[in-house]
């Protein structure tokens, strides 16, 4: 078979915006491209758009508001993108804006270069949480300060919409966070716009009332979509989906998607959940947490049966996962050198996942978690 040339280079100045989004046609040349360098289910079906990722994503999660971290990650997610990584996730506030920012740049620099072409990646990121910007407030005081100043003062979020200090779903705060998220990435469109762990909305009202809240939102999300300002959205949680019904924080996914039906019927656009899936958080497999019909299943089951696409977070439970693995984890997952690749072959395995996500800012590290899907 002839080998996919790489996309050529268009002109595209660092600093502007890079229009497109990801397409079936685009994400199909990226896996024709890479293919052959990873297990044959290396790539793998995404959203009802029929995008095609990576089954290995990378994350940008952990480090410093720092320059060097900064370059880390912009030479490490343009490397990825390089590489047969075709998903890269991100949030508002992750390092105070400026794992956003990094990635941005890094995108930008793989257009410019002829490494991917826009329409073969997917760029995810999240909402709900107040970001901070470039560095952290020293004290409580000036965070506060900025809050009312930022926030408050200006009309995009009301005291009563924030909980716990700093998470905020109401949709004029999130319709402005998704603005700030394209001008971070430097994208017309972002991929996937993720709801930011909505569960937190529980620690001060009730189900009820994030049932209504979520309706705003998603009315306010499926309106981005409209415009193009986002191809598709959904929500990424920590504990929501795979808490047990009755228990504090638990979403139901199905919930979740009645929700987007009710505004806009099969032609919604909630397509995607995203939560933490390892070899020591295991609930999303064997724990049925989620009612379908007469049923409680697994949030894994549900969503295939939903047709809700699941990323998978902490895919190395944020390195504690990266050694020192029991004996029996290495007879179970045996041929690969190290136990990072252990416990990325354990997430990836499963087939409901699209994608598991790594975070890594370490060129190395890079290497060492793609050669769990490379081909013998």
């Amino acid at each position: 078979m002839t080998k996919t040339p790489r996309p050529s280079a268009p002109s595209h100045p660092p600093g502007t915006t890079i229009a497109g989004r990801a397409t079936d046609k685009g994400t199909s040349r990226y896996v024709e491209r890479h293919a052959s360098h990873f297990a044959t289910d290396y790539f793998r079906s995404f959203t009802a758009n029929r995008l095609h990722v990576s089954s290995i994503g990378l994350g940008t999660y952990l480090g410093e508001c720092s320059g060097d971290d900064d370059r880390d990650y912009t030479e490490t997610v343009h490397l990825a993108l390089a590489s047969g990584v075709s998903l890269v996730d991100t949030a508002i506030n992750y390092r105070c804006q400026r794992s956003e920012r990094a990635v941005g740049r890094a995108l930008s620099r793989a257009v410019r270069e002829g490494t991917a072409a826009r329409d073969e990646i997917v760029i995810c990121t999240k909402g709900g949480y107040i970001p901070l910007d470039d560095v952290p407030p020293a004290t409580r005081e000036e965070y506060q300060a900025y809050v009312d100043r930022e926030y408050f003062a200006t009309g995009i979020a009301q005291p009563e919409d924030v909980v716990a200090g700093g998470h905020c779903i109401a949709p004029r705060f999130l319709a402005a966070q998704v603005e700030r998220s394209r001008a971070n990435l430097g994208l017309d469109t972002i991929d996937v716009y993720y709801v930011h762990n909505p569960e937190q909305q529980l620690d001060a009202i009730t189900p009820a009332q994030l049932g209504m809240r979520l309706h705003a939102a998603f009315e306010m999300l499926e309106h981005q979509c409209d415009t193009g300002a986002i191809g598709v959205y959904g929500c990424a949680t920590w504990n929501g989906l795979r808490a047990t019904p009755g228990t504090r924080g638990h979403l139901d996914l199905a919930e979740l998607v009645s929700i987007a039906r009710d505004l806009c019927g099969d032609r919604h656009h909630f397509a995607a959940v995203q939560l933490p899936l390892n070899l020591a958080c295991t609930e999303a497999v064997r724990l049925p947490t989620q009612q379908l019909g007469n049923h409680t299943v697994p949030i894994l089951e549900a969503a295939a049966e939903l047709g809700i696409a699941v990323i998978a977070s902490a895919s190395l439970l944020q390195g504690k996962l990266a050694h020192h693995l029991p004996a029996t984890v290495h007879e179970a997952l045996p041929g690969f050198a190290t136990d990072a690749q252990r416990a990325i072959a354990f997430v990836r395995s499963l087939p409901m996942v699209a994608s598991a996500l790594v975070g890594t800012k370490s060129v190395r590290h890079l290497h060492e978690n793609l050669a769990a899907a490379r081909r013998a």
